[in-house]
């Protein structure tokens, strides 16, 4: 198993980007709350905004629609549920976005497929109090009509990881989470150029390697984000992280750190995972900022590579740069 992880800071600095519903005890019939996790902290229950990996595959999907000409796999609704037309070979969501579709046995039965793009939810490093906004509709004759809803200031940490072995290869083994495909999609990835052997079809080369170069390419275009005609916030990563590593650790999770009510990152933290894992990782590890966001960290943030690069013991370089070159170079360095 081979995986590109990666790790982001998205600013949210008066956003509202994932809505969870109406919120029922509030002043106004109409009024739309933010998600949000509360848990206990060092100054008892404290607040969260985030954003669902959910919505975040959905800017991520649309993306690579937008700025890839993905195709994207259609929906298809019976009753109350809802799928995806579960083909791979066709669809380059289905490849990375996974499927599961109930078929009849005459269609070869439930096929189901894993995603190898997996994400965390997107939650704030510091706690953060959303506020309630309130308006009125006031355009016509008559009372005003009261409304609320809430947003919040805060920054927002990430991760995701990819397994680079597991795109454009499909299991035919019938036990469960391991049908991607049946036999009578045979057409289907003949036409594509696949091929199978040991009971998993491949498609080509080129194709895999474009589907995951795409999925790191559009980081710097991503868009998305629920209430942007009244908190219009640029989702795009703002830092990151990107390596790839052998296995499935994520040993960035925890390299974001509340400082008394201040977003940073934990530099010891990233030391110490890059240390650990150094015989795990293939090749660098390239790092991104925008300016004008933490500027607080830049010195530090020298000073951290500037250590790891003259520390022989590593093995590995760490590239820092900004947010679309890191990318780019990551980018041209992957290989299958």
């Amino acid at each position: 198993m081979k995986n590109i992880i990666g790790f982001i800071l998205v600013d949210a600095p008066h956003s509202a980007l994932n809505n969870a519903g109406t919120d029922v005890g509030a002043r106004t019939d109409n009024t739309v709350a933010v998600k949000k996790i509360v848990k206990k902290g060092e100054r008892g229950y404290e607040t969260y905004p985030y954003v669902s990996a959910q919505a975040l595959r959905y800017w991520w999907r649309d993306t690579l629609k937008e700025r890839c000409s993905w195709k994207i796999s259609p929906i298809e609704r019976q009753s109350k549920i809802a799928f995806t037309a579960a083909n791979p070979f066709k669809y380059d969501d289905d490849d990375i976005f996974g499927y599961m579709r109930a078929q009849g046995k005459k269609e070869g039965g439930t096929v189901t497929r894993i995603s190898p793009l997996k994400c965390s939810p997107l939650i704030s490093i510091c706690p953060s109090v959303p506020v309630d906004d309130y308006g009125v509709m006031a355009r016509q004759e008559g009372d005003p009509v009261p409304y609320e809803h809430q947003f919040y200031s805060t920054v927002l940490k990430g991760i995701f990881s990819l397994d680079i072995d597991r795109v454009g290869r499909f299991t035919l083994e019938n036990r469960a989470g391991h049908l991607n495909i049946t036999e009578h999609m045979k057409d289907e990835w003949e036409k594509a150029g696949a091929k199978e052997k040991d009971g998993v079809v491949e498609l080509p080369e080129d194709i895999r390697l474009k589907r995951v170069k795409d999925c790191l390419r559009v980081l710097p275009y991503l868009f998305g984000g629920a209430k942007q005609t009244l908190h219009l916030t640029d989702v795009t990563p703002k830092f990151l992280v990107l390596g790839i590593i052998k296995g499935g650790n994520h040993p960035f999770m925890n390299i974001g750190k509340n400082d008394d009510g201040v977003p940073k990152i934990d530099f010891e933290a990233l030391k110490e995972a890059l240390h650990d894992y150094k015989d795990e990782f293939i090749g660098d590890i390239y790092i991104g900022k925008r300016k004008g966001f933490m500027d607080n960290m830049e010195d530090g943030l020298k000073n951290f590579v500037n250590k790891i690069n003259g520390d022989s013991k590593f093995g590995h370089k760490i590239h820092n740069t900004t947010i679309n070159e890191a990318v780019d170079m990551f980018v041209n360095q992957i290989s299958l």
